[in-house]
């Protein structure tokens, strides 16, 4: 009788045992699969954060077609290029962005396009569409910084732009076009920032 109640316990100890074991060996292989789905969640946000320039490239390449058509004083170019970035921020499907990227998206977006939409709607006052880009600029700036941008772009600063209160505008070229002061005063400004 004592030999079968310690063959019972040696077996009920060695079923506990193996048991364990596969709750150890499950749990790693659990481990494992997050670890992966988690590699995988990385591979999906950096794909998004690559994503993410190509949004912002339409964007600014309005915001650039903006820039030249007020450096030439030309508001009906400037007027086209507003119109358009009005249409290309709302094409961005922000339901890919992370809650973070999404709100920085929502704070600068709607301001951006109340930025472009005065643009567009005013091709024969430059002046008031040139008050509008030094919101804009600060607006695209933001945006660039938080998303990124496919191209290098430089933050030129132009101590007498804004009715001398100072502007600052993104080029993306070294040489200095003016879209604040036109052809009146095109090569006044600094580059203050390289923008990759």
């Amino acid at each position: 009788m004592k030999k079968n109640i310690f063959i019972f316990a040696l077996t009920a100890a060695t079923l506990a045992a193996c048991n364990s074991a596969d709750n150890k060996s499950a749990g790693n292989q659990n481990e494992t699969k997050s670890e992966q789905s988690g590699s995988s969640g990385d591979k999906v946000a950096k794909a998004s954060e690559v994503k993410n320039t190509t949004v912002t490239k339409e964007i600014v390449s309005q915001y650039l077609l903006i820039k030249d058509g007020l450096a030439n004083d030309n508001g009906q170019n400037a007027s086209t290029a507003g119109k358009a970035l009005v249409q290309a921020i709302g094409k961005v499907d922000a339901t890919s962005f992370s809650i973070d990227k999404k709100k920085i998206w929502e704070d600068i977006s709607a301001d951006a396009k109340e930025m472009a939409e005065h643009i567009g709607d005013n091709p024969g006052k430059i002046a008031h569409q040139r008050e509008h880009f030094v919101m804009l600029s600060k607006d695209i700036y933001d945006l660039v910084k938080a998303f990124g941008s496919e191209q290098v772009l430089y933050k030129v600063f132009d101590s007498m732009s804004d009715n001398g209160k100072g502007a600052f505008w993104l080029s993306e070229s070294k040489e200095i076009k003016n879209p604040f002061m036109g052809k009146a005063m095109l090569n006044s400004g600094t580059i203050q920032e390289e923008i990759k």
